[in-house]
């Protein structure tokens, strides 16, 4: 089935009268229902709308494609709109969208109307089409042109699927590596096989060997073997819905909307190409991606999701105040004898704006993943509520989830509002309504609590002996690397910020110094003891020096995936000594960062703190010497 066989003259406008995506959508819904394509047209806009709600299809570089599969759809179908001035859209890129194709799918579709569907979604990445379509005359050129273009799509497509098993699943040794890559998004018409294109395109001017399953709504295209799945450099799962994810158990994989599939494919196929991913570990139950949808269920990946947007707030923020510290502990403050400008700008730059926002980026992030965008400002609020109120980081998690989950709750409650008001829940709703009440709870209930607890936490470690607090070092040094950047890995470093931002130094030292120890000794065992690593584990062992230094504790990933019985347990008792061992010489820092930059402005002895770390490495080279069992030599020198 052609695409102009959807597309027709009376389901056409070439200059829209529309100012606002509102008025874009209600143009273009009007133009279907009045040639006669659907059933209902309030349903089929509701349709519309919530999947605008789930993420905006204003994809950038002045495309849209509002889309829905509905049994308000009577006869599948496609609109044109076009605005040659722009109008704004809510699109990815920030700019204004020119050109509108409004996708029409029924609810029982079949599988030739969808295909021809994301054939247009395919299409529409081609620059010269656009510009095309943006200077068209008439409706009939406007159909030419697609005509056009679809036959070399078409043909292009017949082309590549003829040599698909010689190109997609070859042997790596002909280029750069073997990447694999997953497409999702939740109607399966657009995104999915637009985020596919970008990645086959970019992929092929990169030189790299790849292959992209779509899952579509036709089901599942150009399945990944296990072959392909074992051979892979890395995996990307770019997907909106559930995906068949337990085939990845042990591989690492880079988990994204499919969205940035479209946006990002150069840096997502270097980055699975150098197998810069996690390791996928599979919990079992339903498959599905823990990206974009898996990633708002859960509380663990809504943490994360706050977790990790702030840590560049605190890497970047946390050296800048480390380096101040050179200049003297008090140095940035005009009063002391110390006093240096350069000091001060550091410390106004990394402290007063940089880490100052730390608390209130989590929270946001956080509210967002539960409640996507709505959720952001509630949340965001009433961490800087908590940021400012002595609330600190416990009283930022609780007003992230507190926004997030009162957004999905007026979100339930507005639901049954007439539809001419979906255009302002989320722009007056949910922000005025969610603030109002994440703000009145924060400050009514949650701020006195948080705060009286943080001073008691506070109380209560700082009157600790030196044995109690030894046992809290070891406690944390070892939390660093039962799971090297998972959650437990994760706890330790919140509460070691947590602590800082309390004025307890002590307990981040043995955070810091207890996650520089796996990539550490596992760097010193692969040059002392070779034997038991083979070539290439020797040469990622140079590597590991950097990556301990630097306080990367990842860089023990690899080691711990290939032999995780051996690697973990080594890595743990060697951390937690160095834990104990740094709360034993009281060693604080007051940075939120670890790693040789902050080694000189740490409170206590310097040299101390180095030796803790060092015996840690020491500890966790001598167990893998004992743990691991040399290899042949052929293996070794391979």
């Amino acid at each position: 089935m052609k695409i102009t066989e959807l597309l027709k003259k009376d389901t056409i406008i070439l200059d829209l009268k529309a100012t606002s995506k509102a008025e874009v959508i209600d143009e273009l819904v009007d133009k279907l229902d009045s040639a006669g394509r659907l059933n209902n047209k309030e349903d089929y806009k509701k349709a519309i709308l919530k999947r605008e709600s789930e993420f905006s299809t204003g994809i950038g570089d002045g495309i849209a494609i509002p889309h829905a599969k509905t049994a308000a759809v009577k006869t599948p179908a496609l609109a044109f709109g076009r605005s040659i001035s722009g109008i704004d859209y809510d699109s990815l890129d920030g700019n204004p969208a020119n050109i509108f194709f409004m996708i029409a799918a029924s609810e029982g579709a079949n599988s030739t109307h969808l295909e021809t569907l994301s054939r247009l979604s395919t299409m529409l990445m081609n620059p010269d089409f656009k510009a095309k379509l943006l200077e068209a005359k008439s409706e009939d050129e406007i159909l030419r042109l697609v005509d056009n273009e679809e036959e070399e799509k078409m043909s292009e497509e017949e082309s590549e699927n003829s040599v698909v098993e010689e190109t997609e699943v070859k042997e790596t040794e002909d280029s750069k590596g073997l990447v694999l890559a997953v497409t999702a998004c939740p109607t399966g018409i657009a995104h999915t096989y637009m985020a596919a294109d970008a990645l086959k395109n970019k992929a092929k001017e990169m030189g790299v060997n790849i292959k992209v399953e779509t899952n579509g709504s036709t089901g599942v295209k150009n399945k990944l073997t296990e072959d392909e799945i074992n051979r892979a450099s890395g995996i990307i799962v770019a997907a909106d819905k559930k995906v068949e994810m337990a085939r990845f158990d042990g591989k690492k994989v880079i988990q994204v909307p499919v969205v940035q599939g479209i946006k990002r494919p150069e840096e997502l196929i270097t980055q699975a190409l150098n197998g810069d991913a996690p390791i996928y570990k599979h919990e079992g139950g339903s498959d599905s991606s823990d990206s974009a949808k898996g990633e708002k269920s859960g509380f663990y990946k809504h943490l994360m999701s706050g977790v990790s947007n702030m840590l560049p707030f605190v890497v970047g923020g946390g050296i800048l105040i480390a380096i101040s510290f050179m200049f003297g502990i008090k140095a940035y403050d005009p009063k002391d004898p110390s006093y240096n400008y350069i000091a001060k700008l550091l410390n106004d730059i990394g402290g007063a704006n940089a880490f100052a926002l730390m608390v209130p980026v989590l929270a946001g992030f956080i509210g967002m993943s539960i409640a996507d965008r709505p959720g952001f400002a509630p949340a965001m609020v009433g961490g800087l509520i908590a940021a400012n109120n002595g609330a600190g980081f416990i009283g930022g998690l609780i007003a992230g989830f507190l926004g997030g989950y009162i957004v999905v709750l007026l979100k339930k409650v507005f639901d049954k509002l007439p539809q001419a008001f979906d255009g302002i829940k989320p722009v007056l709703i949910y922000p005025l309504l969610g603030i109002l009440i994440t703000g009145a709870i924060m400050f009514i209930v949650v701020i006195g609590p948080v705060n009286a607890f943080n001073l008691w936490l506070q109380h209560v470690l700082s009157s600790m002996g030196t044995a109690n607090k030894v046992i809290l070092g070891v406690i944390l040094g070892g939390m660093m690397c039962i799971d090297m950047g998972g959650p437990i890995n994760k706890a330790a470093f919140t509460f070691g910020i947590a602590m800082i931002s309390s004025g307890n130094y002590y307990p981040h030292a043995a955070i810091m110094a207890g996650g520089m120890v796996p990539p550490l000794g596992i760097a010193l065992a692969t040059t002392f003891f070779k034997n038991r690593f083979n070539a290439q584990e020797r040469n990622s062992g140079l590597t590991c020096y950097i990556m301990g230094l630097c306080f990367i504790t990842e860089g023990a990933i690899p080691f711990a995936a290939a032999d995780p019985a051996r690697v973990i347990p080594a890595s743990v008792v060697g951390a937690a000594i160095t834990g104990g061992l740094t709360m034993l010489f009281n060693i604080g820092l007051p940075a939120p960062h670890g790693g040789i930059f902050v080694f000189g402005i740490v409170k206590g002895n310097p040299l101390l703190y180095l030796l803790a770390v060092a015996i840690g490495a020491v500890v966790t080279c001598l167990l893998l010497a004992i743990l691991k069992k040399p290899i042949k030599e052929n293996e070794v020198q391979a």
